[in-house]
């Protein structure tokens, strides 16, 4: 029994090659929310190495970085799904964050910043005075002597 070519199998499998890990490496899936008086930003990066993590924060974009290496370098693949490179996402935030003061936590494959409301951002409540009467106004007048004639 002869085996059959399929010209469309080869090609999936070129396309899957060249672009597959590239197109898995550039998502990292995200939660974002806020509780409380923080801003709170989970990220999945399963296998990365944490040595490898960078945040930074430039103006109001923060990026983040990680890379996962190859595990098997001398293997014949039959399956490669899992990516591999270099993973980078840029957000761009709005005011309302102190992003001076930015933690973040590497744990079970997920990094977890956590960024305080700012100051500014915090509802606060301003005390109206209030009197019995009006405030009055008043206004000085100083009188100079005019210069004598000579």
């Amino acid at each position: 029994m002869a085996t059959r070519y399929d010209p469309f199998q080869d090609m999936d499998r070129l396309v899957g090659e060249m672009f597959g890990s590239a197109r898995a490496a550039a998502t990292m899936p995200m939660d974002f929310f806020r509780s409380g008086d923080h801003y709170v930003l989970h990220v999945d990066l399963p296998g990365v190495d944490p040595g490898t993590i960078d945040v930074n924060v430039e103006d109001r974009t923060l990026t983040l970085r990680g890379e996962r290496s190859a595990v098997e370098h001398d293997v014949q693949w039959y399956l490669r799904e899992r990516a591999t490179g270099s993973y980078v996402r840029q957000i761009t935030v709005g005011r309302g964050m102190a992003l001076d003061k930015i933690d973040a936590t590497y744990s079970d494959g997920v990094l977890t910043l956590s960024i305080p409301v700012s100051e500014d951002a915090k509802p606060r409540k301003i005390e109206v005075q209030h009197g019995g009467r009006a405030p009055t106004i008043t206004q000085t007048v100083e009188h100079t002597a005019e210069p004598s004639p000579r």
